[in-house]
């Protein structure tokens, strides 16, 4: 995508789109996951203080990430190998950014209900499942912090959690918003809406993560601080 916006060239091949929605969806897909265990490690980290290194082993982590990985392979693998199984034979001409799943599925001619039922079971599992998990982790992390009797220590722990709950809803608002709400090829992939919404998704959600996240270490609030120190006249 990158390369055609620097050379000003709107085509890929079929082998290439295929493959720049698999690692599209293995990205998304391993994000949702991380993020799940991102929540579970900010529940063992306030309701279980004094075990968290013990609950949270090396080990423990590693598994997370490995699982969370695999997870998002699993799910891109079966998307790619689906639309292997569609034909095109009209247009060729995608109205979208990138190669991604719902507008093949709306380029594709014959029978489409399989792609668009795993489409579907995918987004509400990843989605749903994911988002609930998370939500079931925030629920006892809140409860854990309001029962606190010191009101720095509820202050300090609210904060630990207030940045990671940012991006988890700018990635599921997004997400929600142009999966499970255009999983039919009869969808209109091609409004100004739906683009917007995959450039929250795909481009301004990831842009934010690093920067959401470092603003809770010292070490970078005072970098900030001295760069805008010496732009200043």
């Amino acid at each position: 995508m990158l390369a055609n916006f620097m050379l000003d060239t709107r085509s890929i091949s079929y082998p290439g789109c295929l493959l720049q929605m698999y690692f599209f969806a293995l990205s998304g897909t391993a994000e949702s996951f991380l993020l799940t265990a991102m929540a579970y490690c900010r529940y063992v980290a306030i309701c279980y203080p004094l075990r968290y290194f013990l609950i949270m082993s090396q080990r423990v982590c590693i598994g997370l990430v490995a699982g969370s990985w695999l997870g998002g392979t699993i799910v891109a693998f079966i998307q790619a190998m689906l639309m292997l199984r569609l034909t095109f034979c009209h247009s060729n001409t995608i109205d979208h950014f990138f190669c991604d799943i719902v507008p093949l599925i709306k380029l594709a001619c014959g029978d489409t209900s399989v792609n668009e039922i795993e489409l579907l079971v995918v987004a509400t599992s990843v989605v749903m499942i994911l988002f609930l998990l998370i939500l079931i982790s925030y629920i006892h992390i809140i409860s854990a912090i309001l029962a606190m009797p010191s009101a720095e220590g509820r202050s300090k722990a609210f904060s630990t959690c207030l940045f990671h709950i940012i991006v988890v809803s700018l990635f599921y608002e997004t997400c929600s918003a142009m999966y499970l709400g255009n999983t039919s090829s009869s969808s209109e992939m091609g409004s100004r809406n739906n683009k917007l919404i995959i450039l929250l998704y795909a481009v301004v959600t990831p842009m934010l993560n690093p920067i959401i996240y470092t603003l809770r270490n010292k070490e970078v609030k005072g970098a900030l601080k001295t760069i805008i120190g010496r732009l200043s006249p």
